[in-house]
């Protein structure tokens, strides 16, 4: 399996491969100084320099189980990781950006981290927790770790939590009845909006930087949970909602957009598409 690490402008629709490797690369987040994707693969987390597309491990410590769910702060000057390897599910953490001793976040588990407040001060992350319910429900909780706020309740699944750069939204896709849709909600719960009608299987809504955008990935209809290995649509829909733009067609899926990956100026985002 090929991972091609690519970026596309949503102006033109036209893509730019950064980087091609012959093992599995997953997830890119853009730095805040521009000159850099983060990707993971094989539990680990890598620095993609954009001039010399050269890839270097970053040092997460004890941290040797990450999965996709990683991201960057505002400031840019530290990571949030998600990772299994002393509480045998998804833990978040956070460390400083260049690498070190991840500083442990969520008391309970699983969490797997998606967003971070554009003030710095709270992570969005879904979790399971039995005791309130059986299913996958977005959470906050401060960055420094502390009581954490349950912000859905009543879906089937939730993943993907994401804030507006304005801080007064939190997107999220979520499953009700067997279909998987766009929805926004204010950080204290109140106010739930679906955003997205159609019958696409619709993942991961990231909004761009400026506030305009909203891009995301669509499976074909009738496919369960998020898959690799599919066919899969990347679209943009206005952050006010709205009918959504067609922006690429790939083979991809889990791994191709999991995270915040917008580019610094919001015209370009980062993905992955694969190649058997």
């Amino acid at each position: 399996m090929k991972s091609i690490v690519a970026t596309i402008d949503i102006e033109t629709g036209s893509e730019t491969v950064i980087f091609e490797a012959d093992h599995h690369l997953e997830a890119p987040n853009w730095t805040s100084d521009n000159a850099a994707l983060l990707v993971n693969g094989g539990g680990r987390l890598y620095r993609l320099t954009l001039d010399s597309s050269s890839l270097k491990e970053i040092d997460t410590g004890f941290a040797q189980k990450l999965n996709n769910d990683h991201g960057i702060s505002p400031d840019g000057t530290q990571l949030a990781i998600s990772d299994a390897t002393r509480t045998d599910e998804s833990c978040v953490y956070t460390l400083p950006i260049d690498g070190g001793v991840p500083k442990r976040v969520t008391d309970k588990v699983p969490s797997y981290w998606h967003g971070w407040s554009p003030d710095g001060e709270r992570l969005a992350y879904v979790g399971k927790r039995p005791e309130t319910s059986d299913t996958f429900q977005v959470f906050t909780c401060p960055v420094g770790g502390g009581q954490e706020q349950q912000v859905t309740h009543d879906f089937d699944h939730c993943d993907g939590p994401d804030y507006t750069p304005d801080g007064k939204w939190i997107w999220f896709n979520g499953e009700k009845a067997g279909s998987v849709q766009l929805w926004r909600v204010r950080p204290d719960g109140s106010d739930l909006e679906q955003m997205t009608t159609d019958n696409r299987v619709n993942w991961f809504p990231h909004p761009s930087p400026d506030g305009k955008h909203v891009a995301y990935l669509a499976y074909e209809a009738g496919t369960r949970g998020h898959p690799a290995d599919k066919t899969v649509e990347l679209r943009l829909l206005p952050a006010a909602g709205g009918e959504p733009r067609h922006l690429l067609t790939l083979f991809g899926g889990q791994g191709t957009l999991n995270v915040p990956s917008w580019a610094p100026d919001s015209k370009r985002f980062a993905f992955v598409r694969y190649q058997n």
